[in-house]
């Protein structure tokens, strides 16, 4: 089934059970969205955000925010400020890792952009210890049993497409401590086979591993429509699967929110009035997940569904 006909099916017949807007203080006059999913620390909650004006473009920062309320997150003045775009968390050997898109210029042009990578125990002095390959965003880790860490990529580029036909591809490889994690190791790791088709494109945002051995994927997936005036719009979908990592097979693959499931609100440019960039899931006490995403790169949206990996069982925190 073709991308724009699995979406109308997913909106003829989605439950969403609330659907709010998550708002950040201590920033005022910039935008943030395309957070980090939230997650605790020594008793607190954070959560990461992209901090960018509207009217700039590549010119982010990625900031520390604290819980203060319902949906409401608070600036933590005086912790580090990273030159990034669209982070990201996962737990890994028991400490935080925050990964995230360093953009590169040369004379006012994009130049690249790859993953930089920190870990630590301490919010305030993460150590910066490896960087991606060029030309690849939404690397994401995820700690598996038996002190193994699954690695995901996202390679995509005109090689990609020439082979594959679609934009880009989801990668996955093991390796056995962060100390193994390189541009090399990410670069080669074996794409998963017929996720995209033809024009679509999309990566892992957050991974999980679940109670059967498999891994939960929460990702995005996308398409561009082209009006009859030439206008292009992006089409980015909350998306998740399951991968059995001892064969790379995937499974299950469907769409859990779109832009429309969030409130309304302004886009950053008008091809972007579709948008709704994936974060992650967070486990709720009713056994529901709570599904953050960015919306329109200006905010960030929350909606609440089912917990899409049910069939694998509960998710297993290593």
């Amino acid at each position: 089934m073709k991308l724009k006909e699995q979406r109308l099916l997913f909106e003829s017949t989605k439950h969403i059970y609330e659907s709010v807007k998550v708002h950040f203080h201590g920033v005022e006059g910039f935008d943030v969205y395309n957070p980090s999913i939230p997650f605790e620390w020594n008793g607190k909650r954070y959560i990461y955000g992209r901090v960018e004006k509207r009217h700039e473009w590549a010119r982010s920062w990625v900031r520390l925010f604290e819980e203060s309320g319902q949906d409401e997150w608070t600036l933590v003045p005086d912790t580090m400020i990273y030159q990034l775009e669209d982070p990201y968390i996962s737990i890994v050997e028991k400490q935080i890792v925050l990964g995230g898109t360093h953009v590169r210029f040369n004379q006012g042009q994009l130049d690249t952009y790859y993953g930089y990578f920190y870990k630590g125990q301490d919010l305030h002095d993460l150590l910066y210890f490896t960087t991606g390959p060029d030309y690849m965003k939404d690397i994401r880790l995820v700690q598996l049993s038996g002190n193994k860490i699954g690695v995901f990529s996202r390679p995509r580029n005109e090689e990609v497409r020439r082979l594959y036909k679609s934009e880009s591809l989801i990668g996955f490889t093991i390796i056995n401590s962060l100390d193994e994690l390189s541009s090399e190791v990410i670069e080669n790791a074996p794409y998963i086979a017929g996720l995209f088709q033809e024009d679509e494109w999309g990566g892992c945002n957050q991974a999980y591993l679940l109670a059967s051995g498999k891994i939960g994927v929460i990702g995005h997936i996308c398409y561009k429509t082209v009006d009859e005036s030439d206008q292009w719009t992006l089409s980015y979908m909350n998306m998740s699967f399951v991968l059995d990592p001892a064969t790379n097979q995937f499974e299950n693959l469907k769409i859990i929110g779109t832009r429309t499931c969030y409130p309304e609100g302004p886009a950053k440019k008008s091809d972007l009035t579709d948008c709704a960039f994936t974060s992650g899931i967070e486990m709720r006490a009713d056994g529901k997940v709570d599904l953050y995403s960015g919306i329109g790169d200006t905010e960030v949206g929350r909606i609440v569904i089912d917990y899409p990996f049910e069939k694998e069982g509960p998710i297993v925190n290593t």
